[in-house]
């Protein structure tokens, strides 16, 4: 049986079968029903995938988030329509206008024109202890940008992340790549589920992760 979506996600109708939906303006040209709800387009958000694949994100309404690779808005758009204060961080300037367009209609969306890469420079405007961590960077050294923003959650905060084996490495097989991230995420988190998103994105892998406490083998 499939864990329960987070409240203020639904499953609706559009186009005669069911999807993913969140309520708010929509984003992207995804189709809306006459209440409000917008279809959440899996193919196009990591985050929608592995809530259509089952994982237990362990993430509710009203969550306070960090979102670092947050593009346009697709996904985080959806994010912020249920979670609560979402701080959206954004490396490319062209992006960011486009996300700053999105947040105009949800106020508790924080676009940052920041890199993920160095969280000193947000640690200012992002607060501590939030709920959850969701990671879509196209960057070598995934691991390392999750383990570095590790202090922003709670100690029972959830680590959400897609991993992309071709930013890691073109050459390299992915289930090695995967690996070896992995294994760099041991150092701080601990693994909860892991699931291949090729159904949705090629060459990608879902990790739900929490905080790994001092002392914890």
């Amino acid at each position: 049986m499939s864990p329960p979506l987070p409240d203020g996600v639904e499953r609706r109708r559009f186009d005669g079968r069911e999807r993913l939906a969140t309520r708010g303006e929509p984003v992207y040209g995804e189709p809306q029903d006459e209440a409000g709800w917008r279809a959440w387009d899996a193919g196009r958000s990591k985050l929608g995938a592995m809530l259509e694949l089952g994982m237990d994100v362990g993430v509710d309404g009203g969550a306070g988030v960090l979102y670092l690779g947050a593009a346009s808005g697709t996904t985080v758009s959806h994010v912020a329509d249920f979670a609560g204060p979402t701080y959206a961080v954004e490396f490319a300037p062209r992006p960011t206008r486009d996300l700053v367009r999105v947040a105009e209609s949800r106020p508790n969306l924080f676009p940052l024109l920041k890199d993920a890469r160095e969280p000193a420079t947000y640690a200012h405007v992002v607060e501590s202890g939030l709920d959850c961590l969701i990671q879509d960077v196209a960057t070598r050294g995934q691991a390392t940008v999750a383990l570095r923003n590790r202090q922003f959650l709670a100690p029972d905060g959830r680590l959400l992340a897609a991993i992309k084996a071709r930013s890691e490495d073109v050459l390299s097989d992915p289930e090695e790549v995967f690996d070896d991230v992995l294994t760099e995420l041991r150092s701080g988190y601990e693994i909860l589920d892991t699931r291949r998103l090729d159904r949705y994105h090629e060459d990608h892998l879902a990790v739900v992760a929490e905080p790994r406490t001092e002392g914890a083998e």
